[in-house]
């Protein structure tokens, strides 16, 4: 199949992020919400330029390995046509809805992810915060499409759409779109959520572009209470360094130092954010619990 030379879209997307964000800043201080957090930003697009920096070397590491094994092996040979367009659309975010989930409920994509939750402000910005290490590894989350025989090229191309698309609802200006949208797809309402602290919001609308995942697979909960943003427990910081890496320092001091079997050290790498062994263990989903155990008194 002969597939023509796609650019890389998120380096042309740049100028039009750098746009927004100003313009956002502009918004915000015109209809006088909460004054804009300058260093928490500087902090974000430092992560969003180091992102892409070594985007330039992994995407071809990771192109290379697709294409290893879209020449093994593919179930089906699918034609560049338009439809395949609209088949990836659909199958591609059904990938990332997968990796975002297990990404918030096993340490070991946590440490990478935890980048992008870990400011405590909600912009365009925000959306920048990216990690600097995670695109070593969570490209396994999308070998699926390569096995049925999708294109590895087009399925690069669409997971940088989909990254495209979840840039503009990193925002508090949008309350909330049309009925029909929010019902469908990822917005900034159902996003918010998804960044809060607060109990019932936790680990809630891992979705990229399609909502309908989330209400699928029982992760969905609509924004009404005010969201709170960050971490149950923030990291403190606005260096750059620590914010990437600080979660890897944490969970590999775990895995080395804890006083356990080794069974339970391996534990500290795939059970939840903030398990321990020795029963101490304080989980998202287990003050999620505490909350609904609430509502119901």
């Amino acid at each position: 199949m002969q597939i023509p030379e796609i650019p890389n879209l998120i380096h042309y997307a740049i100028p039009f992020f750098v746009a927004t964000v100003i313009l956002e800043i502009i918004l915000t201080v015109k209809v006088k919400l909460e004054d804009y957090e300058f260093k928490d930003a500087g902090t974000s697009i430092l992560m969003g330029l180091g992102n892409v920096a070594i985007g330039l070397f992994t995407k071809g590491f990771v192109l290379s390995l697709f294409y290893l094994i879209y020449n093994f092996y593919h179930f089906f040979d699918i034609s560049f046509v338009w439809w395949t367009w609209i088949l990836l659309l659909f199958a591609e975010d059904f990938c990332y809805y997968w990796f975002h989930r297990i990404s918030h409920q096993s340490r070991l994509f946590w440490a990478s992810h935890v980048v992008h939750h870990s400011s405590k402000k909600y912009n365009l910005s925000t959306a920048l915060r990216q990690t600097w290490s995670g695109s070593f590894y969570t490209f396994i989350f999308w070998f699926p499409l390569i096995l049925i025989g999708f294109h590895p090229v087009l399925v690069l191309v669409q997971m940088s759409i989909s990254l495209i698309y979840q840039y503009w609802i990193h925002t508090e200006l949008i309350t909330k779109m049309p009925k029909w949208f929010e019902a469908i797809f990822n917005t900034p309402s159902h996003h918010r959520v998804h960044h809060a602290t607060n109990p019932q919001y936790l680990d809630r609308n891992h979705a990229g572009i399609f909502i309908i995942w989330d209400k699928l697979f029982n992760s969905f909960e609509p924004e009404v209470e005010k969201p709170i943003y960050g971490l149950v427990t923030n990291i403190g910081t606005y260096n750059p360094f620590k914010v990437a890496f600080i979660e890897w320092y944490r969970m590999l001091t775990d895995f080395f130092t804890s006083k356990t079997s080794i069974t339970n050290k391996f534990k500290y790498l795939v059970k939840p954010p903030g398990w321990k062994h020795d029963g101490t263990s304080i989980l998202s989903s287990d003050l999620r619990k505490e909350w609904e155990k609430n509502k119901e008194k």
